[in-house]
């Protein structure tokens, strides 16, 4: 099962760097690791709407008849409300919300995760090596990562079969 270390340790690998160990070490890389880890995947997840990451939600109103967006949401992509602020505004009995969550480590796919150790290797990059050479040729890797990655989400999907059409119908 893939952890948080296995993904910073990943990321320090690509820059010649060793691995860390604890989440608790008191390295440089592991201060880094802890400090820019969880903003770093955060902002990956909010960059696309990866499939994997999409939940919908149906949320009942609260005692003053609004409705709370859930803590986990980076992103809304569909909103059957008003939103201001953590809070949607509807007349309606239930509002249905599409939006990108947060994802446990172990949950998100490889393409995301080799994505996500080049990313956490950009911004390891310069406080650990201060090398700008490695440091373009890891955004180049990158924006190269991040477009096959979009690519293989949005490509992915399930068969949906096409019911009661009546074109369909009408062949047979």
């Amino acid at each position: 099962m893939l952890t948080k270390i296995d993904l910073c340790s990943m990321a320090l690998l690509k820059l010649g760097e060793k691995p860390i160990q604890s989440w608790t070490d008191d390295s440089v890389p592991a201060q880094l690791a802890r400090t820019l880890f969880d903003s770093v995947i955060d902002s990956l997840l909010t960059l696309h709407p990866w499939r994997f990451a999409t939940t919908v939600f149906v949320l009942p109103p609260n005692e003053s008849g609004d409705f709370i967006i859930p803590s986990g949401v980076l992103r809304i992509l569909h909103c059957d409300g008003k939103i201001i602020g953590d809070k949607i505004y509807s007349s309606a009995e239930s509002v249905k919300l599409i939006a990108i969550e947060r994802v446990p480590i172990e949950k998100m796919p490889s393409y995301f995760v080799t994505l996500a150790a080049t990313k956490l290797a950009i911004e390891f990059c310069i406080p650990l090596t201060n090398d700008q050479t490695v440091m373009r040729m890891l955004i180049a890797l990158y924006e190269s990562e991040l477009q096959s990655a979009k690519f293989i989400d949005s490509t992915t999907s399930v068969n949906q079969n096409i019911d009661n059409f009546s074109l369909i119908n009408s062949r047979f």
